[in-house]
C-alpha cells in the first residue's frame, strides 16, 4: 500500500496545479474579483496544461515521470554553475581558476588591495606545494618598463622588444569588438603585445594602434585565396603594417591540438567576413592541418618566405606539444636547413578561451610546463637555445606564475583568461553559446554594449602593470634583476613523498651540444628510457 502511494506521490504537484485550477475557476464565477485572482487561476491552468504536455511527451523520462516539479530539474541545471560559484566553491578550488585566482586579477585591474590578511590558506605540507627560494641580503628595485626581451635572430631585420607578459590568441569572432578594442588599447597603455588570434587583423586591433602578434592559422585568414589557402601578396600587404611586430604561425592550440574547426554560415556576420577574408552564407573551415606546408623541411621554407614577405619582422611558431618524435623532427629540420626561427610559443593543454570537445580538452595535448621543459633543454641539446626566444601559455594569472615559468625555461609568458578576467568575465563558462553574461564572448550587439571600451582597457594596463609589479618584488626578494637570470633550481616543490627538494631535480637536464653527438639518445634515456628512441627515430624530412 505505502509503496503505491509513493509510486503516485510524484504526480501530486501536478494533481495539485488541476485542483487549484479548478478551485480558482469556480471561484471566479461566484464573485467579482480583482486581477490577482485571474492571475492565480491563469497560472494554475498553464502549470496543468504544462503537467499535461510532460506525460504525453516522449523526450525526456524525467518530465514524464515527475509532470511539472520535474522542470525544477532543469531550471537548477542551468544555474548550477552560478550557484557553486557563488555559494559553494571554495576559494582555492580551481574549476577551472579558483575564486582567489579571479579575485587577484579583479583587485589588480581596479588597482585595489590585493594583499592577504592572516596568512595563506594553501597547506604548504601538501605535494606539488611550490615556492620561490628568496635571498637574505635583497637589494635593488625593478621596474614593469624593465621586464622586456629581444625577439629576432641573426635574420630578423626588425627585432621586437617584447614585455614579459602579453595578451595571449583569441580572435575577433571568438570575442566581442569591444573586448578586442579594450585589450589592445590597454596593450597600447602598458607597452606589451596583442595576439590577434588566428581570425585576422580586424578594424578593432587597429582602432588604437597598440602592438599586434598576428598569429596565422591554418585557415590564413586575412591572407587566403578563394580557395582557402595562403596568398602571399595579401599576407604581405598586412604584414607591412607598423602595428604588426611579428608573424606566428599556429601549428596547433592547447585547447584542441590536432582538430580544426567549422564558424557555421549563420555566425558570419559581414564584419568577421570582411576580416577574414571569406564569403557570406557560406561555413567557414578551420583545417586541422596547414596547405602551406607538409613536413618540417617545408615549415622552414614557409618561416623564410613569411620573413621576406614581413620585410625581416620576426617569425616564430606556436604549438601544442603533442608526438615528441614530430619536435625532434623540426630540430633536426633546424639543424638541416639552417633556418631557425625568432621565437616559439609553447601552448599548454590546459589552456583554451573557448570551447572544444570535452576529450580534446581533457586528453590531448601536454600540459604547458612539460612541453615548455622539453623545447627549452632540447634546444640547448642542439646549440639553437640562444637564437630562439620561447613564449608560453597556458593557466597564467600571477606573478609567480610567470616566475616559474620563466624558471623552467621561458623568456615570457602569455596570458588570455586573465586578461579576459581583467576586461569583466566572471568565469560563466557560456563562451560557446554565445550568451556570455558581461559581453566578452559574444556576437551579440546588446550584449557587448554592456563591456566599455574605455572603461576596460585601463583595467586591462592595471593588471598587466601590477602583474609586474609584484614580478620585480619576486625577483627582488630572490636576488635576480631579470626573469632571464631564474633557473629550475630557484623554485623549490614538495614532491610526492613529502620532501622539498630543487624543481630542476625532476626535470630533464641536457649540456649545451649533447644532442649533437653520437649518444645523444644516451643522454635524452637518462631522463626516461625510450625518449631517446623518439630522436633516433625522427627525421627532418617528415613528421
Amino acid at each position: 500500500m505505502f509503496k503505491t502511494i509513493r509510486s503516485f506521490s510524484r504526480y501530486i504537484p501536478w494533481v495539485l496545479c488541476i485542483f487549484f485550477a479548478i478551485l480558482s475557476g469556480l471561484h471566479l464565477q461566484m464573485r467579482h474579483h480583482g486581477i490577482d485572482a485571474y492571475l492565480w487561476f491563469g497560472l494554475f491552468t498553464f502549470l496543468s496544461v504544462v503537467g499535461f504536455k510532460d506525460v504525453t511527451q516522449k523526450k525526456h523520462a524525467i518530465l514524464r515521470n515527475y509532470p511539472v516539479s520535474g522542470h525544477l530539474r532543469f531550471l537548477f541545471e542551468t544555474f548550477r554553475p552560478e550557484i557553486r560559484q557563488y555559494l559553494l566553491e571554495s576559494d582555492n578550488e580551481k574549476l577551472p581558476f579558483s575564486r582567489n585566482q579571479r579575485a587577484l586579477v579583479y583587485q589588480r585591474a581596479k588597482g585595489a588591495s590585493d594583499k592577504r590578511p592572516l596568512g595563506t590558506i594553501e597547506d604548504t605540507y601538501k605535494s606539488g606545494t611550490e615556492w620561490l627560494a628568496h635571498t637574505i641580503n635583497p637589494v635593488g628595485h625593478i621596474q614593469p618598463g624593465d621586464l622586456r626581451v629581444t625577439v629576432g635572430g641573426a635574420s630578423c631585420l626588425k627585432p621586437y622588444s617584447i614585455s614579459i607578459f602579453n595578451v595571449s590568441a583569441m580572435s575577433f569572432g571568438s570575442l566581442s569588438a569591444n573586448a578586442i578594442m579594450a585589450l589592445n588599447k590597454g596593450a597600447k597603455m602598458g607597452g606589451f603585445a596583442h595576439d590577434t588570434g588566428e581570425g585576422s587583423v580586424s578594424d578593432y586591433h587597429r582602432r588604437y594602434d597598440g602592438d599586434l602578434i598576428w598569429e596565422l592559422g591554418s585557415g590564413y585568414f586575412g591572407c587566403r585565396t578563394a580557395e582557402g589557402h595562403f596568398d602571399p601578396k595579401k599576407f604581405a600587404k598586412v604584414a607591412s603594417e607598423p602595428q604588426i611586430k611579428m608573424i606566428e604561425i599556429k601549428i596547433s592550440q592547447g585547447a584542441k591540438p590536432g582538430h580544426g574547426g567549422v564558424l557555421p554560415a549563420a555566425k558570419i556576420t559581414p564584419e568577421i567576413a570582411r576580416t577574414r577574408g571569406i564569403p557570406m552564407g557560406v561555413d567557414c573551415n578551420s583545417p586541422a592541418g596547414h596547405s602551406a606546408f607538409h613536413s618540417p623541411l617545408e615549415l622552414m621554407q614557409f618561416i623564410t618566405q613569411l620573413r621576406e614577405l614581413s620585410g625581416g619582422k620576426p617569425v616564430g611558431f606556436k604549438l601544442c606539444i603533442g608526438k615528441i618524435s614530430e619536435w625532434f623532427a623540426i630540430l633536426k629540420a633546424m639543424l638541416e636547413t639552417k633556418v631557425v626561427p625568432d621565437f616559439i610559443v609553447i601552448d599548454g593543454s590546459e589552456g583554451g578561451t573557448g570551447a572544444a570537445p570535452v576529450e580534446f580538452v581533457d586528453h590531448v595535448g601536454t600540459p604547458m610546463r612539460d612541453g615548455l621543459r622539453l623545447v627549452h633543454m632540447t634546444l640547448i641539446g642542439v646549440g639553437l637555445r640562444e637564437q630562439v626566444k620561447l613564449g608560453v601559455a597556458g593557466k597564467i594569472i600571477s606573478a609567480f606564475d610567470i616566475a616559474r615559468a620563466c624558471a623552467i625555461g621561458a623568456d615570457w609568458c602569455n596570458s588570455a583568461r586573465g586578461f579576459m578576467f581583467a576586461v569583466g568575465c566572471i568565469q560563466a563558462r557560456s563562451c560557446h553559446t554565445d550568451l556570455c553574461p558581461t559581453g566578452v564572448a559574444t556576437q551579440d550587439t546588446m550584449r557587448q554594449q554592456a563591456l566599455d571600451p574605455e572603461d576596460k582597457s585601463h583595467r586591462v594596463f592595471h593588471y598587466h602593470q601590477n602583474t609586474l609589479i609584484a614580478l620585480g618584488e619576486l625577483l627582488v626578494a630572490a636576488g635576480f634583476a631579470h626573469t632571464d637570470e631564474l633557473t629550475a633550481n630557484a623554485i623549490i616543490r614538495r614532491n610526492e613523498r613529502g620532501i622539498a627538494v630543487p624543481l630542476d631535480k625532476n626535470l630533464l637536464q641536457l649540456e649545451s651540444g649533447e644532442l649533437l653527438t653520437r649518444d645523444a639518445h644516451i643522454h635524452l634515456n637518462q631522463h626516461f628510457d625510450g625518449l631517446g628512441d623518439y630522436w633516433s627515430s625522427a627525421t627532418h624530412t617528415h613528421w
